[in-house]
């Protein structure tokens, strides 16, 4: 396996491409289980963007309290 492959920058990084749709197919499902495994670890960008998709329903429903 190449270094750094699951490395919560990484994780981050392959959550934005799945919430953007850079280089593959929009998923936003996909990205909110990335963000949430990353957020879990205290990525501070990955908390920020996982409350942005509740607050908005993006791959969620809407939840403000979450």
């Amino acid at each position: 396996r190449p270094q750094g492959r699951h490395t919560p920058a990484a994780q981050y990084n392959l959550a934005y491409c799945y919430k953007n749709g850079t280089e593959v197919d929009h998923d936003y499902v996909e990205a909110v289980r990335l963000y949430r495994r990353v957020a879990d670890q205290g990525h501070t960008g990955a908390q920020y963007n996982l409350a942005h998709c509740y607050q908005n329903g993006t791959g969620v429903n809407q939840d403000y309290a979450e």
